[in-house]
């Protein structure tokens, strides 16, 4: 029995050899995708070697496969910018590649100032001619103190269209000493004073200037407004202002006013005076240059242009009422004969400003006189030389 066991068991051995043997030679047929013929003389068990790549059904990223080493060249390189989940604007930025230092600036070379505008005028102590008392001052300012600005007065159609037709006439302030003759022709008087005639402040009794009919806030157009003198006789003897001891001023006044004091001196007004060819805002003191003396025959006129702003004024200069474009302009003999920004800084001695001048108020025509002149006033239209339109 056990015999026949043996013989059993070796018999199965003999079999399962020669079919392992039998799967293995089949491998390496030609046939097979994998075959790879074997070399001379080497064994095909030794001189197989597995296929690049990964075996069939599995990816590369799965794949316990190693790659060769990358050379230098072929190394991983960052790409440009910051990392995911950084901002480009938490690194600090370079200047552009074609970024260069400024040049160099030799500060020992003087500029040519020829090119560069006029310094700004010079405000004087006093004035060389004639001037009033530190007194009379005082009092001026203490006045405008105690009695502020009017509102701007709602005037009936009527009344405006007269106003545009030189329909104006003149009222004696309480220093005035002399005669205010109205002539046939609307718009013209004839004026003269007494040789002693002190500082006097004449106005029309109606603005020229109406704040809620001419503001360009209002109409979206330009608003001028104008008037002429013509300088008849200075003094008594005298052949100009210069060396008599009288003048004419000529300007505007946002009222009310101390009568007692000519065009420019104080608040809410601005002049130019005959006497010393100076222009006056708000100024007590000495005027700034601006003209020469007012002549015999000479006929001057001074105007002021309010348009709309070119540029949106600022929060501040919109607290402050700087809304319009304000230009005042004097003319002479009919030719145009300077001018400045009715909203240009002041000095600091001119306390407010321009206030009252910056088409906030009503504005009235204004003629300053002190002693002895004859002088003639056109506010129509027709009779003056030089035409503001």
């Amino acid at each position: 029995m056990f015999k026949k066991l043996k013989e059993k068991f070796k018999h199965e051995d003999e079999t399962s050899e020669a079919s392992s043997g039998q799967d293995q030679r089949s491998q390496f047929h030609p046939s097979n995708p994998y075959y790879t013929p074997p070399a001379q003389g080497q064994d095909s068990k030794a001189s197989y070697q597995p296929p690049p790549g990964p075996p069939p059904g599995h990816s590369a990223a799965s794949s316990s496969y190693a790659a060769p080493p990358l050379s230098s060249s072929e190394k991983y390189q960052p790409p440009p910018g910051p990392p995911p989940g950084h901002a480009a604007s938490s690194y600090p930025s370079q200047p552009p590649p074609s970024w260069e230092p400024p040049p160099y600036h030799d500060w020992t070379v003087i500029p040519d100032n020829s090119v560069l505008p006029p310094p700004p005028s010079i405000g004087y102590e006093s004035s060389p001619t004639a001037n009033s008392t530190m007194d009379e001052g005082n009092r001026a300012f203490a006045w405008t103190e105690a009695n502020p600005l009017w509102q701007p007065a709602n005037l009936a159609p009527g009344i405006h269209a007269a106003i545009q037709n030189g329909q104006l006439a003149l009222l004696k302030p309480p220093t005035y000493t002399g005669e205010l003759s109205p002539q046939k022709q609307p718009g013209h008087w004839k004026c003269k004073t007494r040789a002693k005639c002190p500082d006097s402040c004449i106005l029309t009794n109606l603005p020229t200037y109406s704040a809620l009919w001419d503001s360009p806030l209002r109409t979206q157009r330009p608003k001028t407004i104008y008037f002429e003198v013509k300088v008849v006789g200075v003094g008594r003897g005298w052949r100009s202002l210069e060396e008599a001891e009288a003048g004419i001023a000529i300007g505007f006044v946002a009222p009310p006013y101390p009568l007692w004091r000519l065009p420019g001196w104080q608040r809410g007004s601005l002049g130019v005076h005959g006497d010393d060819g100076r222009k006056y805002v708000n100024d007590t003191w000495g005027g700034v240059d601006f003209t020469t003396a007012f002549q015999p025959g000479d006929t001057v006129g001074i105007g002021m242009t309010f348009a709309p702003p070119k540029d949106p004024p600022s929060y501040e200069q919109s607290q402050q009422g700087q809304l319009l474009d304000v230009g005042v302009f004097f003319t002479r003999n009919g030719v145009r004969d300077g001018g400045w920004d009715g909203n240009e800084e002041l000095d600091q001695r001119s306390e407010g400003g321009t206030i009252g001048l910056r088409g906030e108020c009503d504005l009235f025509p204004a003629i300053g006189v002190f002693g002895g002149v004859d002088f003639d006033v056109y506010f129509s239209p027709e009779n003056w030389l030089y035409n503001p339109w």
